[in-house]
């Protein structure tokens, strides 16, 4: 089954002990749609300025994703300048630059509004939500947040969680969003928020599921070739929906399969910068390690 995307599309600036990145091709909703490309057609909603080379998503159109709810405006596209020092566990931002993406408001195609799965990339909740008003009764919808948005919006986004199926944070997120340090009190106290399913990440340390009817936890897939982070999260995120999206149902094997594709994805993101280690990996390569992960965690 399709799949729509709604966020940001960017060009990133990164330096990581291992290198540095120029304004390269970055942004949730860029990084999202790559990684479900492996897996199922994607339709992606977002804004870019005039500066954006529309070019680059020929590789995209390549890989199934449908660009047409990619709006031009006026002005320059999103930018944002990081740092990783260390583990690299969490970027330092230098500069962010919303430019055109601080003004977007999403026009869902026609075409897409009957689409089965939505993911909501990270966003005002109110932005969020103006998707939800668009879309016809969509399968099941998963939406993903930050600690601003729990500052300065939390009844916005008290209010989006609701109405979607799924949310997806990390844990330091989900220890501000309730107030539990232990993380599994807190994806139990974000369920009782209105969300059936509940995905903590948790970085190199892996991921955990909660739901009404399971608790499941998954490792990090032991890659010792970590270049850079970014898109890491965006990347499980596309991994887990694509993966949802071609099973056609939301099951506990399905989820089950869909955390560890994800984690699979989120291992090739983060071996270069922006998209190359994306680019030189195949869904064949996917499965492969695929295959290594399951026996790496099972008895």
């Amino acid at each position: 089954m399709s799949l729509l995307v709604v966020g940001s599309i960017a060009f990133d600036s990164v330096e990581t002990p291992f290198g540095k990145a120029e304004a390269a091709l970055g942004g949730s909703a860029m990084y999202f749609s790559y990684a479900a490309s492996y897996f199922t057609p994607v339709r992606l909603v977002g804004v870019v300025g005039r500066d954006f080379p529309m070019g680059t998503f020929d590789e995209f159109k390549a890989r199934g994703v449908d660009t047409a709810g990619v709006e031009v405006a006026d002005g320059e596209t999103f930018r944002w300048r990081g740092k990783y020092e260390g583990t690299m566990n969490v970027a330092e931002t230098l500069e962010t630059k919303l430019n055109v993406f601080g003004k977007f408001t999403p026009k869902i195609p026609s075409a897409f509004r009957s689409t089965p799965f939505v993911f909501l990339a990270n966003g005002a909740p109110a932005t969020q939500r103006s998707v939800l008003e668009q879309v016809d009764a969509p399968k099941f919808v998963v939406a993903d947040t930050m600690n601003l948005w729990m500052r300065i919006a939390k009844a916005e986004l008290l209010d989006l969680l609701r109405r979607v199926d799924g949310l997806i944070l990390n844990d330091e997120e989900a220890r501000e969003l309730t107030g539990e340090r232990n993380l599994i009190r807190a994806g139990r106290a974000i369920l009782e928020l209105g969300p059936k399913i509940v995905v903590v990440k948790k970085g190199e340390h892996g991921a955990f599921l909660f739901s009404d009817f399971v608790e499941f936890a998954l490792p990090a897939y032991p890659t010792d070739n970590v270049k850079d982070p970014t898109g890491a999260g965006d990347s499980f995120a596309g991994g887990f929906m694509g993966a949802l999206a071609s099973a056609g149902r939301v099951t506990l094997p399905a989820l089950k399969r869909a955390m560890a594709y994800g984690t699979i994805c989120a291992s090739v993101n983060v071996e270069d910068f922006s998209f190359e280690a994306m680019r030189r990996t195949d869904r064949q390569a996917i499965e492969k390690r695929f295959e290594e992960f399951l026996h790496f965690i099972t008895l």
